[in-house]
């Protein structure tokens, strides 16, 4: 006789790089875009901004199901001063990687899971310190221009050509991408959600 099946996973996020990365775990999962207000709560420490706009995706996507568990996630960069999350325009990308350049910074993303049947949830966030090499302005225009700065908390793509202006890296890469899977892993373990 088989066994209970899991809940469905659903992942609450529009984002490719999310949707590249999850299927690496081993569970089966649908993608439901949670369409959230993602301004910055005030007066929070960086991880509690992620963890919060984590919750606002989870929570949105979670109210209209019976049934699942539901991935939010959201991901910053801080330099220890400011928040840094996806460039307005092409002049805020520029200005975002010039104040990245020969300096470190973190990468925080919260993730938020909750079980739409019973309201339980979980919200943790996970930390990568980056240093970037010096960075020309020649090369940040150009890099900007290339399309790939836009749509990327902190306006690099780690996974596409960005990784050449990075120096080091202290942490989980995957969460430098926008998921960082071992976070993930363990919460979905917590949920009793098995490798399909």
């Amino acid at each position: 006789m088989p066994g209970p099946v899991a809940p469905p996973l659903i992942l609450a996020s529009a984002s490719p790089r999310r949707k590249d990365l999850l299927p690496s775990l081993g569970r089966a999962f649908e993608v439901v875009p949670a369409d959230v207000d993602e301004s910055e709560p005030p007066g929070l420490p960086p991880h509690r901004v992620a963890e919060v706009l984590a919750e606002r995706k989870a929570e949105a996507v979670a109210r209209g199901r019976a049934h699942g568990i539901v991935l939010g996630a959201d991901t910053l960069v801080t330099d220890g001063v400011r928040l840094f999350g996806k460039p307005r325009d092409r002049a805020h990308a520029v200005e975002i990687l010039s104040s990245l350049s020969r300096r470190p910074h973190w990468v925080i993303t919260g993730v938020c899971l909750i079980d739409a049947a019973t309201g339980r949830r979980r919200t943790a966030s996970d930390r990568t310190r980056v240093t970037m090499r010096a960075m020309s302005r020649a090369e940040i225009e150009a890099y900007v221009d290339s399309g790939e700065a836009m749509g990327k908390a902190g306006a690099y793509a780690l996974q596409e050509t960005g990784d050449r202006f990075v120096l080091s890296l202290e942490g989980s890469r995957s969460n430098v991408v926008g998921l960082p899977l071992e976070l993930v892993e363990r919460m979905l373990t917590e949920f009793d959600i098995p490798p399909a």
